[in-house]
């Protein structure tokens, strides 16, 4: 089964990324050697859209050898083959999923507290969402803040993505941390010059000797 990988997870979020489409930002964000691509699409398509989108996503980071990721729609990453899902702490109970998407599948859930942390532990899941670290407007989640992710570095032996609020000029105190995974939205989607931004990010990342 694949692993989650260090480096950079980035995450669409089409009604923010300047008028353009998912898979001309998508097209872009392989091209500038992200690690992995999670769809996530708030928005109201609908469930056939979500689908065709992901099916030439799938296709796409295939291509690019990069993990691909849906968010939510667990249906979807079926039907598409996806390399696995997100799910959040109130979508469907993760050994329901597992049942759902088989023991090859990767399985990411969002944590937002120590509790939280610690019962991942007990679950079968891939790795575990860390955050929002900071204020996002993304997601109508309070910050948990760096200590939050001090902590699951130093007790939780799962594999992490740090996630909310991150862009390139707070990503140091992220990565500082021993965080390895960082996952970014709007940073790269509202990026004029995607495949800048994701240079700049990749530096930094490459300082810290994580890519």
């Amino acid at each position: 089964m694949k692993k989650l990988p260090s480096g950079l997870y980035a995450i669409t979020c089409e009604k923010r990324s300047l008028g353009r489409k998912n898979l001309e930002v998508v097209k872009e964000m392989l091209e500038a050697g992200i690690e992995i691509l999670q769809y996530r699409e708030k928005e109201n398509k609908t469930i056939r859209e979500k689908y065709l989108e992901c099916k030439e996503i799938a296709k796409m980071t295939k291509d690019y050898g990069v993990l691909f990721i849906v968010n939510d729609h667990i249906d979807i990453a079926m039907a598409v083959d996806a390399d696995g899902v997100h799910i959040g702490q109130d979508d469907m109970p993760v050994q329901e999923v597992r049942k759902l998407i088989g023991k090859n599948k990767i399985i990411g859930l969002s944590t937002h507290s120590i509790e939280q942390a610690q019962n991942a532990l007990k679950e079968d899941v891939d790795y575990i969402g860390v955050g929002p670290i900071f204020k996002t407007d993304t997601k109508n989640t309070s910050p948990v803040g760096l200590e939050y992710l001090e902590y699951v570095v130093k007790n939780i032996h799962l594999p992490f993505v740090a996630i909310g609020g991150i862009k390139e000029h707070n990503i140091e105190e992220v990565l500082s941390r021993g965080a390895k995974t960082v996952a970014l939205v709007t940073e790269i989607t509202e990026s004029p010059d995607i495949k800048d931004k994701i240079k700049k990010l990749r530096k930094k990342l490459n300082d810290f000797k994580i890519i």
